[in-house]
């Protein structure tokens, strides 16, 4: 095998591929990425036990074939390899890599041991890179980091229609966002949960532009864009509901603007140790913060709308409530309060064309005992 690529276009399509490579494994050639030239195309593809990744850019081959050679090796080679046109050809043993003056010969691993990477599931559909890529963000910040419980650090993604819903919590949050998409079939509806870091990898890692195919079936989701296609396992068990969750009998509602709100919180917290709670205080035109205990204390005051004569009083994990609120994209933010040591909702608020408000993205939190 021998072809010839640039430096950025080898170097991209192998840390590409390379982002689902296990960091240890007792089966050394899943350490490997098989690359295969023929024809004016390059595909390099690697896998683990839970995901699989192949990409295809352009190259020019000279003699077709393809190569198993350890992947973060050749990570490691291709960011120190010089600017300019890249040569690759596998020479007896040896995988060789040659730019500008510089070679490096990586031993090749047997291909005869690697296993046959899995097919793209059954297509369902198409979304807006971009969009999906931001809501992924929005919800991941609610997922679990504790393997214990693996459902938990999943992102449930729901397809309803021409309505893809992800979610996310962890028991003390629950992020969920909604977002148009297309349906191969306008009958089509799936409700799977996927790894939140895998699919914040994913999301990522696709072109920000153009669509984005889905496909799922019973034990898999796979996602295709351009020349990038990319399959991880589905997590076993479902997340809990969040309809009745997030369905607040008789809320106190207040409203401020989200960006000052969020300088203030990050403000007023630096004084909070060990996430002490920071507490907010809603009166009928203002909100005032204020975290710390005896010397040390910090507190400000924002504009704000209460629509209830009584003032109320919560109080958050700091936190959880700057994840909450940096994952909006939004001008205004909304709460639904149920008083302290209860579920509170919040939710983004964006103009709409018709003059209203546009509700897309919303995050449960818990509050927890305000400042004595």
């Amino acid at each position: 095998m021998e072809f010839r690529t640039e430096r950025n276009t080898f170097a991209d399509a192998v840390g590409w591929a390379a982002r689902v490579l296990p960091t240890r494994s007792p089966v050394p050639v899943l350490g490997g990425l098989l690359v295969e030239a023929g024809g004016d195309r390059l595909r390099i593809s690697g896998l683990d036990y839970e995901a699989s990744a192949r990409i295809e850019v352009e190259a020019e081959t000279v003699r077709p074939g393809k190569v198993l050679v350890m992947g973060r090796r050749l990570l490691d080679v291709c960011r120190v390899l010089p600017k300019g046109p890249v040569e690759c050809a596998v020479e007896g043993s040896r995988f060789c890599v040659a730019s500008d003056g510089a070679s490096f010969g990586l031993s090749v691993l047997p291909l005869d041991d690697y296993p046959v990477l899995p097919v793209l599931p059954e297509f369902r559909g198409v979304v807006n890179a971009e969009a999906f890529a931001v809501a992924v963000a929005q919800v991941a910040v609610a997922a679990g980091r504790d393997d214990a419980l693996p459902v938990l650090t999943g992102i449930r993604v729901s397809l309803d229609g021409g309505t893809m819903t992800l979610a996310a919590t962890d028991r003390y949050r629950y992020a969920v966002r909604s977002l148009a998409w297309q349906p191969e079939s306008p009958d089509h509806s799936a409700d799977v949960v996927v790894s939140a870091r895998r699919l914040t990898e994913i999301a990522r890692s696709l072109d920000r532009s153009g669509a984005v195919r889905v496909a799922l079936d019973g034990g898999s989701i796979g996602f295709e864009n351009g020349g990038m296609r990319i399959t991880t396992r589905l997590l076993e068990g479902r997340l809990p509901r969040h309809d009745k969750l997030f369905a607040l009998d008789r809320p106190t509602v207040a409203s401020t603007e989200l960006n000052p709100l969020l300088d203030a919180v990050r403000r007023v917290s630096v004084v909070a140790e060990d996430d002490s709670p920071l507490q907010l205080t809603f009166s009928s035109n203002s909100v005032h913060l204020q975290a710390g205990y005896e010397d040390d204390i910090a507190s400000q005051r924002l504009p704000a709308v209460l629509e209830s004569p009584d003032a109320v009083t919560v109080a958050f994990n700091p936190s959880y409530l700057i994840d909450a609120l940096a994952s909006f994209d939004a001008t205004l933010v909304r709460f639904e309060l149920l008083g302290p040591g209860q579920r509170a909702l919040l939710t983004g608020l964006s103009p709409a064309p018709d003059g209203g408000a546009r509700l897309r993205h919303q995050h449960l939190l818990m509050s927890v005992k305000p400042l004595v």
